[in-house]
């Protein structure tokens, strides 16, 4: 049974793809990334998979830009968060972590044998943010990397008291024009699944199609 939060995930979606939030003239761009082929840890078998699907969906809905990207390493996934418009989403599949309350998404070339070298190699969700701040109307950050991670039981503590979290950790949106949505809560882990998409894309993709909500009372129930 899907959860209600994931159908009010789908209905901010909805209401972006279809109603563009505002006037005709906005553009509509969108990066999407699934990292599956991990160069120094085990693979994941469905991240690719749900962003090629995500992409087909944004496509079909009528963005002017779906940039999608498949097994990025950390120098091509710095060049491409750097360029949005007037309306963003960001859709990425693959690994994350925390580290002492901060999000990072990994790309597959991170080793991280260490937890201070999580800073130069992944992308932290603050600088994600930053880079997002001048997009004019509507950010959307939806994030399908909550897998059980195996950086965080090989990586080695530089200082005993840093905390590396299970899951990812829960981030106060300040901006009102800005939605992160989680495959879990903060703190879980969320499933890869058997099938060919992982279960929280599934869900998206079967209640994307669901008639028009009020975005701002979507939002507002997600958060």
């Amino acid at each position: 049974m899907v959860s209600a939060f994931i159908r009010n995930v789908g209905a901010a979606v909805l209401l972006l793809v279809a109603q563009s939030y505002g006037a005709l003239a906005d553009k509509r761009v969108a990066l999407v990334i699934g990292n599956s082929a991990y160069q120094n840890v085990p693979g994941l078998p469905n991240p690719i998979n749900d962003a090629t699907a995500i992409a087909e969906l944004l496509r079909n809905a009528g963005f002017d830009v779906v940039d999608s990207r498949a097994d990025l390493g950390i120098a091509v996934i710095r060049r491409a968060i750097r360029e949005f418009a007037d309306i963003a989403v960001v859709y990425y599949a693959g690994h994350g972590i925390e580290v002492d309350g901060t999000n990072y998404l990994i790309p597959v070339d991170a080793i991280l044998q260490r937890d201070t070298d999580v800073e130069d190699e992944a992308i932290s969700m603050d600088r994600l943010l930053r880079i997002l701040e001048p997009v004019k109307r509507l950010r959307l950050i939806i994030l399908d990397a909550c897998r059980e991670n195996p950086f965080t039981r090989s990586m080695k503590r530089t200082i005993a008291s840093r905390a590396i979290g299970r899951g990812l950790a829960k981030v106060e949106v300040v901006n009102s024009d800005t939605l992160i949505a989680f495959s879990a809560k903060a703190g879980s882990i969320a499933l890869d699944g058997d099938g060919k998409n992982s279960p929280f894309t599934t869900a998206l993709l079967n209640h994307l199609a669901a008639p028009g909500l009020d975005l701002r009372i979507a939002s507002a129930m997600m958060s």
